[in-house]
């Protein structure tokens, strides 16, 4: 589509009327298409090295966003903006092909491409650690009527086999790891190459997506709407959001889809939320008039596509035919689990604590994605936000084994008392003799913890709504709270396996808002 007053290709000009794709069966090939001297290549957004895939819910939107079919222009021309990895590199004794198409979707650190401002704003300090910090397997059916989303822990438990390392030349030794550690230790490549021999699922396609591109996406949406009946405050990430719906900015989103110190689900806790946004910005990219406007499209495929690296076989062509097969598409076809666990907290020598899957459980879940098969049927259930106010908040440590000292940062009299009472309440082993805090003013209650118990810890923040989490090596078993004159409510929790939880299987449309 050309942006200059001279006469539109004819192939923009056939249906001006309708977001759809024209067929271009005589189309040559692009190595010999001759170039147009009417064309004016869009440059919006400066194109950057890609070295940071967020979340994988950005890249998926690409292929929600073809099913608009503006058409072939719009599109092709941003396909030199794709950074071309080769991650099936020398590949042998790879698994047999299944039906349907599996996307590797990975996400890696790599904050330090993100601006000093935005660091500070959105709470991205620190040291990146160049390894995958989120990484999914989208699996989209034969017919492309349904896709199936399955979040890998990145601390899943693995071993790297004996390899030459290719930079030395020289032989390392098998060896375990955490997953996210492989992309550190052999870029994607050797990330495809675990993937695959842990799932025995077959990847047909590699996808990562720059940091900053996942908050100019949702920018170019307009925002994306999320909902939560509790309230949802990380002190690490800088995420405050109160009860209600919100539509989140790019900014913000990144907050809400990072977050860890929420619940006391940790890392599995932070998956489902990402499967929820990730749901709802399914349903803003299918439901909103952004896709029928084709500069807004250009827009929001710019924001994508150019941060986007792909291995060398998926280019605009084919997420634009699965685009036409997908116009249908909808929350409700999508479905979203995380691989069952066996021991979320399986210690191992070296590495501390990893996640180890249920191999039988999980076998049976990627025989489902081999086969084409669902991996629910049954009928959508009633929409569940974040949490319910009717319902225990689920921890992954029983209220009876956390031992907490109350102490009192105010200047209000018997608020340690207060607290010490609410806790004991609730089910928690308090010392039932609070006192005054040695910090005074405090405004936002603090539980204080020894690291070795920050699973304990996590529960009890999670009974506390807006706690902050502070680390004190060397404490000991026994918890500490500061109270705060910011919040005083303390919530009944229960404890429930965290990974039994994410291994259920819900629908796009379960999980959006009304």
């Amino acid at each position: 589509m050309s942006t200059t007053p001279s006469r539109p290709p004819a192939h923009v000009r056939q249906e001006p009327q309708r977001a759809v794709a024209p067929e271009r069966p005589d189309r040559p090939d692009r190595p010999d298409r001759p170039e147009r001297p009417d064309r004016v290549p869009y440059a919006l957004v400066p194109r950057r090295r890609p070295r940071w895939a967020m979340r994988a819910a950005t890249t998926l939107s690409v292929v929600v966003l073809a099913s608009a079919g503006i058409g072939h222009a719009v599109v092709s021309s941003l396909d030199a903006d794709i950074t071309r990895v080769d991650p099936f590199k020398d590949m042998k004794n790879r698994p047999r092909p299944g039906h349907g198409m599996n996307v590797l979707l990975v996400g890696t650190d790599g904050r330090d491409r993100i601006s000093a401002q935005e660091r500070q704003r959105y709470r991205l300090g620190g040291q990146p650690c160049h390894c995958t910090d989120t990484m999914m397997i989208v699996h989209l059916s034969q017919d492309r009527e349904r896709a199936s989303v399955v979040s890998l822990p990145r601390d899943s438990y693995t071993e790297v086999p004996a390899l030459v390392d290719p930079a030395t030349g020289r032989q390392r030794p098998a060896h375990p790891v955490k997953l996210n550690a492989a992309y550190a230790e052999g870029g994607p490549n050797l990330t495809v190459r675990m993937v695959e021999n842990m799932t025995h699922l077959k990847i047909d396609h590699y996808l990562e997506v720059d940091f900053t591109s996942f908050m100019r996406t949702v920018d170019v949406l307009g925002g994306v709407q999320v909902c939560t009946t509790e309230p949802l405050k990380d002190g690490y990430t800088g995420l405050d959001l109160p009860a209600g719906n919100h539509r989140l900015t790019g900014g913000q989103a990144l907050q809400y889809v990072r977050s860890r110190h929420v619940d006391g689900a940790g890392d599995l806790g932070r998956m489902k939320r990402q499967q929820r946004f990730l749901a709802a910005l399914i349903e803003r990219a299918t439901s909103s008039r952004v896709l029928l406007n084709p500069m807004r499209f250009r827009d929001v495929t710019r924001a994508v596509l150019g941060s986007v690296r792909a291995d060398k076989g998926f280019h605009t062509d084919e997420l634009l035919d699965l685009g036409r097969a997908m116009r249908n598409f909808s929350p409700s076809s999508s479905e979203f689990t995380t691989v069952p666990i066996a021991q979320p907290a399986f210690a191992v020598k070296g590495l501390g604590s990893t996640v180890k899957w249920d191999e039988a459980k999980a076998e049976e879940l990627f025989g489902a994605l081999r086969e084409d098969r669902p991996l629910a049927v049954r009928k959508p259930a009633a929409k569940q936000p974040d949490g319910r106010r009717d319902r225990p908040v689920t921890v992954e440590v029983p209220p009876r084994q956390i031992r907490v000292q109350v102490e009192n940062g105010t200047s209000t009299a018997g608020l340690g008392r207060r607290v010490d009472s609410a806790l004991a309440a609730a089910g928690f082993r308090t010392t039932a003799a609070p006192v005054d805090s040695r910090e005074r003013g405090v405004k936002r209650t603090v539980v204080v913890y020894d690291p070795r118990w920050d699973r304990s810890a996590r529960s009890l923040a999670a009974a506390l709504p807006g706690s902050e989490l502070r680390a004190a090596p060397g404490q000991g078993p026994t918890l500490r709270v500061i109270a705060g004159a910011d919040s005083h409510e303390v919530r009944k929790v229960e404890a429930e396996d965290p990974a039994r939880q994410a291994a259920a299987v819900v629908r796009g449309d379960e999980v959006t808002c009304s």
